[in-house]
């Protein structure tokens, strides 16, 4: 899931006044680099390096202590963590099929949702979503999540209920684990691919969510449709307690957990007051951020983890001045270093280019190997 709004439509247009649609795969491998060169690299790209028992891309090489853990994890654990894993998707898709009979979508066709439905089967869909979504978590191994608040909550718990209710939940992106938290937590709406409306299992699963579509290839004037959905969905959630919150990861993509990139300022457009949220993983051995390490690598080595480890920390809800209204780059970059201070995270102003220059270049050292 992304929230790239505000880069959905960075490539220029052809001849005929359509988008170029952007085929370049993330890990796309480049000419060789040579390892004092990556080296270098790791300086300039911080906030992408793994720093793990298993090394750049998960490839190091391993104690002969973690072969052996790994090697037990992978014929006991792994197996039964998918069956159950896979069990729960099911079950829950049931839930939603059965709950969404006979009750047709709102929305428009490319933007339908069973986000808006009421009554009983909404309250089934929400309650057991979370309720699945945090043993989900637990069969990965996060058998105890801390969640804390900062100082200021409490006095920020005294205000009128209308004033305390944010449009929008802002969090950091470190792993598609964040996604699992946050719907157990508050079961949000998120901005994802349009593909994944039409994948089978989760499509379902994600239109009960409320999940706005948006399509990177899309043309300018379908971007700024996707735009405003979201800031009218974000005002929407403000105004209306019984509205699905939105969810965003402004970053618009993940790090290694210790930086904090640049904001892109879509989940401030509506000059709603936005609820920031901060996610860290802390590991012994594997790291679960999701950063320079391609996806099935990344599932196996997590699932073979015996325990793992996340926090949560919960600012206040933050409520924008007239000056950050006006400004929804200002709005962003304040949320943004306040985020970083409570989470003591660095600030870094590289980005998903300089991510995929990285990829590139750490594919190009391992093709020879």
């Amino acid at each position: 899931m992304e929230s790239e709004l505000k880069d959905l439509n960075s490539k220029p247009p052809n001849g005929n006044g359509n988008s170029v649609r952007d085929d370049r795969p993330l890990l796309k491998p480049e000419p060789p680099v040579s390892a004092d060169s990556i080296a270098d690299m790791e300086k300039k790209f911080a906030a992408y390096v793994r720093r793990d028992v298993y090394g750049t891309m998960g490839r190091g090489e391993l104690p002969t202590k973690e072969k052996l853990l790994l090697g037990f994890a992978l014929v006991t654990l792994l197996p039964i963590r998918v069956v159950l894993a896979v069990t729960i998707l099911l079950f829950y898709y049931l839930i939603c099929r059965v709950c969404t009979l006979f009750s047709a979508p709102t929305g428009e066709e490319e933007q339908e949702d069973y986000a808006h439905m009421s009554g009983w089967r909404r309250t089934i869909i929400v309650s057991c979503g979370r309720a699945l979504s945090r043993l989900m978590l637990f069969i990965f191994g996060f058998y105890w999540i801390p969640e804390s608040n900062s100082a200021s909550q409490e006095d920020k718990s005294r205000q009128p209920e209308e004033l305390r209710r944010p449009g929008v939940i802002i969090s950091n992106h470190v792993s598609y684990l964040d996604i699992l938290y946050h719907m157990s937590s508050s079961f949000p709406s998120f901005v994802a691919k349009r593909s994944v409306a039409k994948l089978p299992l989760v499509g379902l699963i994600s239109k009960c969510l409320g999940c706005v579509y948006v399509q990177r290839e899309s043309r300018s004037s379908d971007f700024k449709g996707v735009s405003a959905v979201v800031t009218d969905r974000i005002r929407e959630a403000h105004q209306n307690e019984s509205a699905p919150l939105m969810m965003l990861f402004p970053e618009g993509t993940t790090t290694n957990g210790e930086f904090l990139l640049p904001f892109k300022t879509g989940g401030f457009l509506a000059k709603a007051p936005v609820l920031p949220v901060i996610l860290q993983y802390h590991y012994q051995r594997f790291s679960p951020a999701w950063d320079s390490i391609s996806g099935v690598r990344h599932v196996i080595f997590l699932l073979c983890q015996f325990v793992n480890y996340m926090e949560v920390i919960r600012l206040p809800v933050y409520h924008p001045s007239q000056q950050e209204m006006d400004d929804p780059k200002l709005y962003a970059n304040n949320v943004r270093r306040l985020m970083a201070t409570e989470g003591n995270l660095i600030l870094s102003d590289i980005g998903l280019a300089e991510k995929r220059i990285y990829h590139a270049a750490l594919n190009g050292l391992f093709s020879q190997c």
